[in-house]
């Protein structure tokens, strides 16, 4: 099929690579001329495992292309995916500019039938907004159908995702409308639901609002195994095993961030409270979430006492692993709070650092070497559970801090595998090990 993809962030590029790795034609639309330019060379301005090389792929192949011309992007395509951001006001509202732009865009370039399918994480009700848009501008001869076929896609594994997801949502009123669609993703062989659009659009804010729940829902039972002496790990496990609540998101830690979870959560409350509904668990969700961010710089006083000039290396900047993302990212507010106590940061990421730097500036120092960030550290704070972290030999934490005291905001190590080192180890959920932590330096 010809397909256009309006928007070339996080969500419209993997979708428009993806399609194209499919075997369909996928010109991707942007406004700005200089991501265009990158995309076109085969860069990616995003770090997504995997992109970049079907991007460059793709791109050799003729597949795939890249423009800011709507007029060259919309005239002789049979889908069109709205792919821009929706991101959230200071009410918690979606912002829905880019997707009205983009609806007058479409109306005034089509020259034939097309069906226009929005990816963005919209409200419900905004997809009869779009239709209509379209259809007040559009040429008379021209039939448009909307479909809102919500993304699943996960920062840091989303070309898996999008291969090997758990469903696609086709919302149309129009089972001819919502079997051109099926024929795009039957290669995927991933079940299809098809429904209306208001029931589509629901289910993508209902699936993060309730993956954000089970998140601050176990870092609630987290801070009750601390103070009963329970073990999170083990009573994660135990409830995990029961298929009726499964085993992810029950990862204890400081919680989540990200573009979605937290953007989703607070729309979803602000589209209950249009219709007069007090949505209280998912208040009580985000309260959760925003104190989890703050427990390690709250543990660390605890540990260390007074952080004034303390040197703290903050190993992750990244809402999580295998992403350049710092949305919401738990580091942020571990950093800025660190600095209002006068604590001395050095912050660690593999990826991320030219992100982070857009929002802390100068004020902390960067190294993409993990061993660097610990060396002559007071105390250290995980807030990504970066492999590069995971994976760092135990034996070499002593040797390089001056004080070998670690704050896990992720659980990355073993209880029993931090007991053999001369560590002091407070993470999320489970009984804090306190060592003489003097200074082993070589």
């Amino acid at each position: 099929m010809r397909i256009a993809v309006a928007g070339t962030g996080y969500v419209g590029l993997v979708t428009g690579v993806c399609l194209a790795e499919l075997g369909h034609h996928v010109i991707c639309l942007d406004i700005l001329e200089e991501k265009i330019n990158m995309l076109s060379l085969g860069h990616s301005p995003i770090y997504e495992p995997g992109l970049e090389q079907l991007l460059q792929k793709n791109l050799r192949n003729g597949l795939l292309h890249f423009t800011t011309n709507p007029k060259f992007a919309y005239e002789k395509v049979d889908i069109i995916f709205i792919a821009v951001g929706t991101p959230k006001k200071e009410d918690g509202s979606a912002d829905l500019d880019s997707i009205y732009e983009v609806a007058t865009s479409i109306a005034n370039n089509i020259k034939n039938d097309v069906i226009v399918c929005t990816k963005s994480t919209v409200p419900v009700g905004v997809n009869y907004q779009i239709r209509q848009i379209i259809d007040n501008q559009k040429p008379p001869n021209v039939r448009v159908d909307v479909v809102a076929n919500p993304e699943f896609l996960r920062e840091g594994s989303a070309i898996i995702d999008f291969f090997n997801g758990d469903r696609i949502v086709i919302g149309t009123e129009k089972p001819e409308v919502a079997e051109t669609i099926e024929e795009l993703y039957l290669p995927l062989q991933i079940p299809i639901m098809k429904t209306d659009i208001r029931s589509a659009e629901m289910i993508k804010y209902v699936s993060n609002a309730f993956l954000a729940t089970k998140i601050s829902f176990i870092n609630e039972i987290a801070a009750i195994c601390e103070k009963v002496g329970a073990n999170i790990d083990e009573v994660a496990y135990g409830i995990g095993r029961d298929k009726r609540i499964g085993q992810s998101f029950l990862c204890a830690g400081i919680g989540y961030g990200g573009s979605c979870f937290p953007k989703d959560t607070k729309a979803l409350i602000q589209l209950a409270g249009n219709i007069h509904h007090d949505f209280e668990l998912l208040d009580a969700v985000i309260k959760v979430n925003n104190r989890q961010k703050s427990l390690p710089v709250q543990k660390a006083i605890e540990v260390v006492g007074a952080l004034a000039q303390k040197k703290v290396a903050v190993l992750g900047l990244a809402f999580k692993p295998d992403t350049d993302d710092i949305r919401e990212a738990a580091a942020l507010t571990i950093i800025q709070e660190l600095l209002m106590e006068g604590a001395v940061v050095t912050a660690y990421d593999p990826v991320a650092i030219p992100n982070a730097e857009k929002v802390l500036g100068r004020s902390i120092n960067y190294t993409t070497d993990v061993l660097s960030a610990l060396y002559d550290a007071d105390l250290a704070i995980i807030a990504t559970e970066w492999n590069q972290i995971k994976h760092m030999p135990l034996e070499l934490i002593p040797l390089y801090m001056k004080q070998a005291i670690v704050i896990d905001g992720r659980n990355c190590f073993s209880i029993n595998e931090i007991k053999k080192h001369p560590i002091s180890y407070i993470s999320i959920g489970r009984q804090p090990i306190f060592k003489k932590c003097g200074s082993n330096k070589k």
